[in-house]
């Protein structure tokens, strides 16, 4: 009797070529066309033998500057095939940045494409190609080059690491995540199960494929054997028309993405059933709208570190019960720490994550380290549950105030504002203060004025909570992501 495999014994692709060969998988909707699996496979070998041609043969990471395109999914498997790991870096990043996230690395090649070509050939201490016809500089065309792929696709475990993803970094230095296969596998299957998944499915991706909001459909998508459907810029226009003309089914949105949709009047088609809503807490407002125009929105919660999604809201769910993120998925458990115990229902901590899609660890063995105990991954986000084991996310660990001795949860303050009329978002940070050590300061978004905000605060919450220093702005600065970027917030308060 043979022993049982430990499936995906190959890179995914592979897997899904030989299964459904004349299925779609990639759209290019900017009018690029679309590609079969099969074709998808064979331009996969192409680019699979130009990694081996430029790197020598050395099996180190791939690292990319290549913003959101079709490409990526070529990059990603090809990375896969020859059991390489595949790292997107963030087209946005400043030079000295992505040369430390290089070194980090040790990166065997830098892919690019022609917008990011100069950035490449700066920042780059290992061979460069691009995925367009080179323009100058050190770069060399990847696909076309290289001899046929003619070996087999490298043997593969669920350990290894498929995927190095950076942090976004808005409160400390980023770090680089390992996602390995088996993380990859666990997120798609358990996504499937929260949301359901149909032959004729087609995903659009718009969010940047360095990120995991962007880059986790090329996986689920190889797993399951639909289509992607790639748009390489977000606007309200484009986007809405991108979604009727090519029958998308789902679309993963940040909360600001998802507000100009709604603004702009966007009403989906019969065709569109999931839209799932996540790198940042959704308004309860902007919740509201979705479903009362038809949105199939899902609000969210997941992390990097988690290959996505930690826990997904099904819409009924989400209009039930107001600014949850639903429960966890399938097999992913979390635990709610309160002083180091675990917390019962309603009552606040940090969220603890464990289960098959959470990070073995990061780059930086320190970081590790600090970042994982007996119980599983510190998200460093706090949070409640209530009996049926809905999780509420209600602001970070580190966003603690402390002002005049007395301690104030900014996720809490920020909640409060966002549930008074006429307020889009808010954002809540601590800043220094001669007199109170830190002062509580909100930044709004919305039809409302500071006077106001702190009216409201003064009827919801305690004294030393009502922020001292209220702006309101047309949005939040966020990273590209979506998550808010405090540092921001912080500078955009001082001024």
């Amino acid at each position: 009797m043979r022993e049982p495999v430990d499936w995906p014994a190959r890179d995914l692709l592979t897997h899904r070529a030989a299964t459904t060969p004349e299925r779609t998988a990639l759209v290019a909707a900017d009018g690029g066309g679309e590609r079969s699996y099969r074709d998808l496979d064979a331009a996969v070998d192409s680019v699979a033998a130009a990694f081996e041609a430029a790197t020598d043969g050395e099996d180190g990471p791939i690292a990319a500057l290549v913003d959101t395109r079709p490409a990526v999914a070529q990059l990603l498997h090809a990375a896969m095939r020859t059991g390489r790991t595949f790292a997107p870096l963030n087209v946005e990043l400043a030079p000295e940045t992505l040369r430390a996230q290089l070194e980090a690395l040790d990166a065997d090649l830098l892919v690019c494409e022609r917008e990011t070509e100069p950035l490449a050939a700066d920042v780059a201490d290992c061979p460069v190609a691009s995925v367009d016809e080179p323009t100058g500089g050190v770069a060399a065309q990847l696909e076309g080059t290289a001899p046929e792929w003619d070996l087999a696709p490298v043997e593969l475990s669920r350990d290894h690491t498929a995927v190095i993803l950076f942090t976004s970094g808005t409160t400390s230095e980023p770090k680089g995540v390992r996602l390995t296969l088996g993380n990859l596998v666990a997120s798609a299957t358990a996504s499937a199960f929260r949301l359901g998944t149909l032959p004729g499915d087609r995903w659009l991706v718009s969010l940047p494929t360095y990120h995991m909001g962007g880059l986790a459909p090329f996986v689920r998508s190889a797993l399951y054997g639909t289509a992607v459907v790639v748009q390489r810029e977000f606007t309200p226009d484009a986007t809405a028309r991108a979604m009727d003309e090519h029958g998308v089914t789902g679309v993963s949105l940040v909360p600001t993405m998802c507000k100009r949709l709604v603004d702009a009047g966007w009403v989906p088609s019969d065709a569109l059933r999931v839209v799932l809503l996540g790198g940042g807490p959704a308004a309860p407002e902007l919740v509201e709208r979705c479903l009362d125009r038809g949105i199939p929105v899902c609000p969210t919660y997941g992390m990097t570190e988690t290959a996505s999604q930690i826990a997904t809201a099904l819409p009924e769910t989400a209009g039930e019960h107001r600014d949850t993120v639903g429960q966890p998925l399938v097999s992913t458990t979390v635990t709610v720490l309160a002083d180091g115990d675990p917390a019962g229902p309603h009552q606040r901590g940090e969220l603890v994550v464990s289960g098959p899609t959470v990070t073995p660890g990061y780059l930086d063995e320190e970081a590790t380290a600090a970042a994982f105990s007996e119980w599983g991954f510190h998200t460093g986000d706090l949070g409640y549950r209530d009996e049926d084991g809905r999780l509420w996310v209600v602001g970070r660990v580190d966003d603690r105030i402390v002002t005049g001795g007395e301690n104030v949860a900014a996720g809490a303050v920020a909640s409060a504002i966002r549930a008074l009329d006429g307020v889009e978002d808010a954002a809540v940070v601590g800043l220094p203060d001669e007199e109170w050590g830190q002062r509580v300061a909100a930044l709004v978004v919305g039809a409302t004025d500071p006077e106001t905000v702190r009216d409201h605060c003064r009827a919801e919450l305690a004294p030393h909570e009502v922020p001292k220093t209220v702006r309101v702005v047309d949005e939040l600065p966020r990273t590209p992501s979506g998550t808010v970027d405090r540092d921001a917030v912080r500078r955009l308060l001082r001024t």
